[in-house]
């Protein structure tokens, strides 16, 4: 039976390239795990997400609780057959999404109660309460529940929102029922002080869990300083264990990321942008509701071996956004996926054969000349 681990086959100075092994198949890492929070990938099907060279997928414990509920996923044999996704799926603990709720929530030690945002019925989340969820949608990696603050806040804040983190850690870990193959990964907090940050990464591994998330960044801070924690981090977490920044980010924060040893990441920018217009691309983004790609019969990347980025004018992607039809979200989003997945095969290949520092210059290089080499006709 497999076993949940995560094999390290190279590193390059602090990346690492891996393998995970999970019950529902292994992940090649570095990974970027696209965004299906309602147990779909927005404007795509799943095999479009396949051909993209996607391993892993996140669904989110908060909107399916809410609908379809998951006790109906359950009795539908588990959001793998649901959403028609054999692969791996993690699922975030809904503690991000309850706590972005303002005032319809109300935090305890025991949890979260919260008013719905479909149609305001009263819902308590409990550490317990979000690892059951995640049980009975059969994630292959489940997310510990916790509080995560807004910044910035006052240090004192931050402390209890990271204990109360550590608190609730326990307790998932305690609910969590251990399957082969399955994982369950607890969240480091602390802002960005590099104290409580540590303080918190000891906590977790005095529980112990199969993997280690970095949350509570990407919510405004300088790219800078996001480096400096994960800095501050990293070597505080089991070299043998995945390590996973969470809610990250735009091409250049996944690169830096890597650099300072990084497996994991999921974001909804790749998606969220193809629905508004923007195309990532090797030399950097463009917005196609621009007027000046009403004339351009140059596709998005001729170089590239995704459909969308090398099929399609930009003339014509750009008539679609204009026109507001769906399909210029399909190929958008489809091309900006398939920009990340190749981005993570890169580096991959970049950290086993010891060239990530020149690859990450090159990608750097490449991202500056965008305005010349993309957008001048």
């Amino acid at each position: 039976m497999t076993q949940f681990h995560h094999e390290i086959v190279a590193t390059d100075g602090a990346a690492r390239a891996g393998i995970l092994h999970t019950v529902h198949g292994e992940v090649p890492t570095p990974t970027f795990m696209p965004v299906g929070t309602a147990a779909t990938v927005k404007a795509m099907t799943p095999e479009m997400v396949r051909s993209t060279g996607a391993g892993i997928v996140l669904g989110n414990t908060y909107h399916l609780m809410l609908r379809p509920s998951a006790e109906r996923v359950a009795a539908l044999g588990g959001l793998h057959r649901f959403m028609n996704w054999p692969g791996p799926i993690l699922t975030d603990s809904g503690g991000f999404q309850v706590m972005s709720l303002g005032k319809l929530r109300k935090l305890t030690e025991r949890g979260v109660t919260f008013a719905s945002h479909i149609d305001g019925t009263r819902y308590e989340l409990t550490p317990e309460r979000s690892v059951e969820i995640q049980h009975l949608l059969d994630a292959t990696i489940t997310m510990q529940l916790d509080e995560c603050l807004k910044l910035p806040a006052e240090r004192h804040e931050v402390r209890r929102a990271m204990e109360l983190s550590l608190r609730w850690a326990a307790r998932s870990k305690d609910a969590f029922r251990p399957r082969a193959g399955y994982g369950l990964f607890g969240i480091v907090q602390g802002g960005t002080d590099a104290e409580l940050r540590r303080l918190s990464a000891m906590g977790l591994r005095e529980i112990g869990f199969d993997g280690y998330a970095i949350g509570g960044l990407a919510v405004g801070e300088p790219q800078a300083e996001m480096f400096r924690t994960i800095e501050g981090t990293e070597p505080h977490l089991p070299a043998d264990r995945p390590r996973y920044l969470m809610g990250v980010g735009k091409p250049s924060d996944l690169v830096g990321a890597v650099m300072r040893g990084i497996d994991m990441f999921d974001c909804v920018m790749p998606t969220r942008s193809g629905r508004t217009a923007q195309a990532f691309t090797r030399r950097g983004t463009m917005n196609l509701r621009n007027a000046r790609h009403a004339d351009d019969p140059r596709p998005l990347d001729e170089a590239s071996d995704c459909p969308a980025a090398r099929d399609y004018s930009r003339a014509y992607l750009h008539h679609l956004v204009r026109s507001d039809e769906i399909l210029g979200a399909i190929l958008l989003t489809w091309n900006n996926l398939w920009y990340y997945q190749s981005l993570m095969r890169g580096m991959r290949a970049a950290i086993v054969a010891g060239q990530l520092a020149d690859w990450a210059q090159g990608f750097a290089a490449e991202q500056a000349m965008g305005d010349l080499a993309v957008w001048s006709r």
